[in-house]
């Protein structure tokens, strides 16, 4: 089933052999708590994940790594782990990830997970907007919600030279940017589409 999702990706334009490595590689369904969707897991969509929140349809999330273009040994901010499916894509594709939930229950759930699964990532229970200036800076940023504007301090985490990728827009359609933070400026790029839960400031919740 992952092999075929693999070549629904490429058929959609996903070209990135490394990202689709490591969507080949990573078992989705184990994402998905409630066994009634396992057998959907590698149908190409998003599905609730609880919290209102959602793991993302696999082709987004191939997008997005594709656009951030991960070197290994890397280190990158993920805002909004959610299940932690884009966390282990990250991971196998060499990437040292920190990531920011702000939703205690999946915080809880995901970091299990993932420890499960022996993917090694920092997570944090805290608000994604703020960033994480303890651990800063950071090579690229990913955020997986959508956001009404670029915040501030994630643009002031990046490296010289670094990327942010986000979703920005509201009312469920975001337009997906990359952002290459360069010695005087940022240089944005606009990538078409897409449609995310909401990224909120200052709605950490236990």
């Amino acid at each position: 089933m992952r092999r075929k999702l693999v070549e629904e990706l490429k058929r959609k334009g996903i070209t990135d052999a490394r990202v689709l490595n490591a969507i080949g590689k990573v078992p989705r369904h184990q994402f998905i708590d409630d066994s009634a969707f396992e057998r959907f897991a590698y149908v190409d969509q998003a599905f609730p994940i609880g919290c209102e929140q959602t793991i993302s349809q696999p082709y987004t999330v191939a997008f997005q790594s594709e656009l951030l273009n991960v070197k290994p040994g890397e280190k990158v901010l993920e805002i909004g782990t959610g299940s932690g499916y884009q966390t282990a894509i990250l991971c196998e594709l060499g990437a040292k990830v920190y990531s920011i939930e702000r939703h205690r229950p999946l915080y809880l759930i995901t970091k299990k997970r993932l420890a499960d699964m022996r993917y090694r990532a920092h997570l944090v229970h805290g608000d994604g907007y703020k960033g994480l200036p303890v651990h800063a800076p950071f090579d690229k940023v990913i955020v997986t919600c959508g956001a009404p504007d670029v915040p501030q301090a994630l643009i002031d985490q990046l490296v010289e030279g670094g990327t942010l990728v986000i979703p920005v827009g509201g009312d469920g359609r975001q337009f997906m940017y990359s952002l290459l933070r360069t010695a005087t400026d940022v240089v944005k790029t606009e990538h078409g589409a897409f449609s995310f839960v909401p990224m909120v400031e200052n709605k950490v919740r236990g």
